[in-house]
């Protein structure tokens, strides 16, 4: 897995030839002027490790160590100031840095801080992953990144409150792998999990299949019939595609909800029920109250705990441990030696966008486990529309190869903005210091859908 080193430093004081040349190529590091740098930017900026090279620049150092004590950062840094330092420079950059050092220093001698404190943050990962893992029985979700893993060290937290849980995220996610995981935490382990489909039920059929019918209740009701709340007793409901129910379906989901009593159709008594209930979309709830297509009861109902489940291109990081666990996962299920993804394949599938997340490349691990009749899967085993794109991209010219990584450059630049901005055109064009209506055109140019974010 290749780390990502971020390198801030005065013009013409670059130590990046000389850490490229140190770390090899398991490492790639970025570079930054200090003159061009935000501190409110730097989340934007992905890395394992954040180095601020603090030689002339003492006044930007200092606002950005003060801008890091009052905004925490995952991310350690390894700060190299001048050998005389100022009191107070020295004081904040020990408080807000896993490590400092004085310059100047070799670059062997800056590598082994790096190799030492990247080191110890893989234990901790590692740490947090292995509990999660082995202790709590959530082997089905999978990854080491540490925004993935934030999310999923509050699951067993949650499991325990027996509370109303809404999770969120976009399709292929792995929103009911997420609800699955909640299940078999919970005290509720030993009873059922029922999945629910709400895109499924017609309107008509919704009280039926909720909550079941007596007999006599219409034509054809030969016997009592348990509903799906019935089946779920002293379990799990799991509601997914919950934004798509009518009003009326809303309406009777809320009156359960409110005292988990129903009545079957055709029944003469309201029935208790025990079930935890477990809801999942991958809309934005919210805009869709404010368009009075959800209602706002419900919602609040729901959201009680909420968990976001990350898109694949914000944990790229584990796009190689899915692949290989996808890959390993069939080798075994079929018999089969295990079979390995080149370093070629792994690029390739570190390039594309997955639209689909983890269930766009699961589907492509299943091609790739057919198409690979050796031990190696090698990119023309990476077949789908992402990949074959991927692939004409090879024998384009300059000129086209230069145009379409710009079209993918303002396309992921347009959705990091609107995702900052929730959407809002003028404060995005303000950041980005572009006219209002061009970013607009430009973001309509892209067919992105702003109210999205």
């Amino acid at each position: 897995m290749t780390r990502r080193l971020l390198l801030i430093e005065d013009d013409g004081e670059s130590l990046e030839a000389a850490l490229v040349r140190s770390l090899g190529t398991d490492f790639r590091c970025d570079r930054v002027e200090w003159s061009s740098l935000l501190p409110r930017a730097l989340p934007e900026h992905p890395a394992d490790l954040i180095l601020p090279v603090v030689l002339r620049e003492r006044d930007h150092a200092i606002r950005l160590f003060r801008w890091v004590q009052e905004h925490p950062l995952e991310t350690p840094i390894l700060a190299i100031l001048p050998a005389i330092a100022e009191e107070e420079l020295l004081r904040i950059a020990a408080k807000v840095s896993a490590d400092f050092m004085t310059w100047p220093a070799q670059p062997e001698e800056v590598t082994q801080r790096v190799a030492r404190i990247l080191g110890a943050r893989s234990r901790e990962r590692a740490s947090v992953r292995d509990r999660l893992i082995d202790e709590m029985g959530l082997a089905a979700l999978v990854g080491d990144d540490p925004s993935f893993l934030k999310v999923i060290a509050q699951i067993p937290r949650i499991a325990r409150s027996d509370s109303t849980v809404l999770i969120t995220g976009e399709t292929g996610t792995g929103k009911e792998m997420c609800a699955r995981a909640i299940h078999q935490l919970s005290r509720r382990r030993d009873r059922p999990f029922i999945p629910v489909d709400c895109a499924a039920f017609p309107d008509h059929l919704f009280e039926n299949e909720m909550f079941g019918h007596a007999r006599g209740a219409f034509t054809d009701a030969h016997r009592d019939q348990k509903g799906l709340i019935a089946l779920a007793e002293g379990g799990t409901l799991f509601l997914d595609e919950i934004d798509s129910l009518s009003s009326p379906a809303q309406a009777k989901l809320l009156r359960f909800l409110q005292g988990q009593t129903y009545r079957p159709l055709g029944g003469d008594r309201f029935v208790q029920a025990d079930v935890n209930v477990l809801a999942a979309t991958n809309r934005d709830l919210e805009r869709l109250m404010h368009e009075q297509h959800f209602r706002n009861d419900l919602f609040f109902r729901l959201n009680v705990l909420r968990v976001h489940m990350l898109p694949l291109r914000e944990r790229r990081d584990d796009i190689p441990i899915l692949a290989q666990h996808f890959l390993d996962t069939l080798c075994a299920q079929h018999g089969t030696p295990r079979k390995i993804l080149a370093p070629a394949a792994l690029a390739r599938l570190s390039s594309l966008d997955w639209a689909g997340n983890v269930r766009e490349l699961s589907n492509m691990m299943q091609r790739a486990f057919v198409y690979a009749e050796g031990a190696q899967v090698l990119p023309c085993h990476l077949q789908g529309p992402e990949a074959d794109q991927a692939a004409a991209a090879e024998h384009e010219s300059f000129r086209e190869a230069r145009a379409r990584a710009i079209q993918a450059f303002e396309r992921q630049y347009l959705i990091q903005l609107l995702r900052q901005y929730k959407g809002n055109i003028t404060q995005a064009a303000r950041y980005a210091g572009k006219d209002r209506r061009a970013l607009g055109r430009l973001v309509k140019r892209h067919n992105i859908d702003r109210t999205a974010y």
